[in-house]
C-alpha cells in the first residue's frame, strides 16, 4: 500500500508543478478559453503579429484557444465585433468613432493601438501634374465608400487648404482599380500607403514612379488600426480580453524586432502568400506606422490623451458626425500589459 501510494504521489508531481508554475486565470478555467478575433483584413503582413504569437503558442500559454480569421475591411470587422460574433478585431479608430455614434448602444471599446501613426493616403504618378495634395483638387481618385482613406480625405484636404467636396470618386473593386490606376484612368488613390505601393508594384509601377502623400506626415494626428473590443468581452471575460492583448503585444513586439519571423508566420498560415512581398510590406508597416518616437516612449500598444483627441476630432470634421463621444467611451487601457511588456527591443 505505501510503495502504491508513493508511485501515485511521484506521478502526480510533475502535473502538479506544471499547474503551479501556470496563470491563476489558466487554473481557475482549467481548460483554454475561446476565443474569436478578425483580422479586418486579408493574412498579409498586417497580421504577422497575431499570427506569430499564435503560431509560438503565445496566446495558449496564457489559457486561451484563439481563432483568426479573414476580414473585409475595417467597417465589417466592427460591425461583426459589434453583433457579438467576434471578442476582437483589428479595425481602423475612425471607423470605430463612427460606427458608435451611429450605434450608442454598441459602446465598441479599442484596448489597444496597433499603427501608431496612420497609415492612410494618397498616391499619385510621378509623371502627373500633382505635384503637392492642393493640386488634387477638382480631380478623379480611386476609392470605395468602406475605405478609411477616402473617408479621412475632407479633414485631411481641410488640413492642406484645399476644398475637397470637388474631388470625383470612383467606387471600383480594388483587384479591378489597381489595374486601372496602373493604366492611368484615375489621378491618385485612397489607399494604406504599405497596400498601395505593393499593389501597384505587382502591376509594374516601382515606388520610384509613384508620389505618396502620408496623412500622418501632411497635417493628420489621428491613431490607425487599434484592437477594437465586444464590451460583453471586456465585461464577463475581462481576464481572458488581457491574456489577448498581452499575447498579441509579445507577438508585434517581436515581429518589430525580426521581421523575418512575421513573413515567415504569413507564409506558414498562408502558403500561397508571396513571403519576399509579406516581408517587404511589413518593413513598411514596422517603419511607417510602429517604430515612432511614443512607441519607444510609451511601449506597443498604448496611446495619449493628446492623439486620442486628435483622433476624436478629426475624425467628427471628417465624418460630419453629430455629437462627439467621449474619449473614455472608445478607448480604455485597462487591459493593457504592464510598461516592461509593452516595451520594444532595442
Amino acid at each position: 500500500m505505501q510503495r502504491r501510494s508513493l508511485l501515485r504521489a511521484s506521478a502526480a508531481a510533475p502535473l502538479a508543478i506544471a499547474i503551479s508554475l501556470a496563470s491563476p486565470w489558466v487554473r481557475a478555467q482549467g481548460s483554454l478559453h475561446k476565443f474569436k478575433f478578425n483580422l479586418g483584413w486579408k493574412i498579409e503582413a498586417s497580421g504577422a503579429g497575431f499570427l506569430l504569437a499564435q503560431q509560438r503558442g503565445y496566446y495558449k500559454d496564457l489559457g486561451l484557444d484563439v481563432a483568426i480569421d479573414t476580414g473585409n475591411g475595417s467597417a465589417a470587422a466592427i460591425s461583426l465585433v459589434g453583433s457579438g460574433a467576434y471578442d476582437v478585431a483589428s479595425a481602423d479608430l475612425s471607423t470605430l468613432i463612427e460606427f458608435n455614434v451611429a450605434n450608442p448602444q454598441a459602446a465598441l471599446q479599442a484596448v489597444a493601438i496597433q499603427y501608431d501613426l496612420n497609415p492612410n493616403s494618397i498616391i499619385v504618378r510621378k509623371d502627373s501634374a500633382i505635384k503637392k495634395p492642393a493640386d488634387l483638387a477638382g480631380k478623379t481618385l480611386l476609392g470605395q465608400p468602406f475605405n478609411a482613406s477616402r473617408k479621412l480625405f475632407p479633414a485631411w484636404a481641410k488640413a492642406q487648404g484645399f476644398d475637397p467636396s470637388g474631388v470625383k470618386w470612383e467606387n471600383v473593386t480594388p483587384d479591378i482599380g489597381d489595374t486601372r490606376f496602373a493604366k492611368g484612368d484615375f489621378d491618385g488613390a485612397a489607399y494604406f500607403f504599405f497596400t498601395g505601393l505593393l499593389n501597384l508594384k505587382a502591376r509594374g509601377l516601382s515606388a520610384d514612379q509613384l508620389t505618396v502623400f502620408r496623412y500622418s506626415e501632411l497635417g493628420l494626428k489621428s491613431y490607425g488600426n487599434g484592437l477594437v473590443a465586444n464590451p460583453k468581452s471586456l465585461q464577463d471575460h475581462p481576464e481572458a480580453m488581457k491574456a489577448f492583448v498581452k499575447a498579441t503585444t509579445r507577438g508585434w513586439i517581436e515581429v518589430m524586432a525580426d521581421p523575418r519571423a512575421g513573413a515567415a508566420a504569413i507564409k506558414a498560415r498562408e502558403p500561397l502568400a508571396n513571403e519576399e512581398l509579406e516581408f517587404e510590406r511589413l518593413k513598411l508597416i514596422v517603419d511607417g506606422t510602429m517604430k515612432t518616437a511614443d512607441t519607444r516612449a510609451n511601449g506597443w500598444g498604448a496611446a495619449t490623451p493628446a492623439r486620442l483627441q486628435a483622433t476624436l476630432d478629426e475624425t467628427v470634421a471628417a465624418f460630419g458626425l453629430k455629437g462627439a463621444p467621449t474619449q473614455a467611451e472608445f478607448w480604455t487601457d485597462r487591459f493593457l500589459p504592464v510598461a516592461a511588456d509593452r516595451k520594444l527591443k532595442a
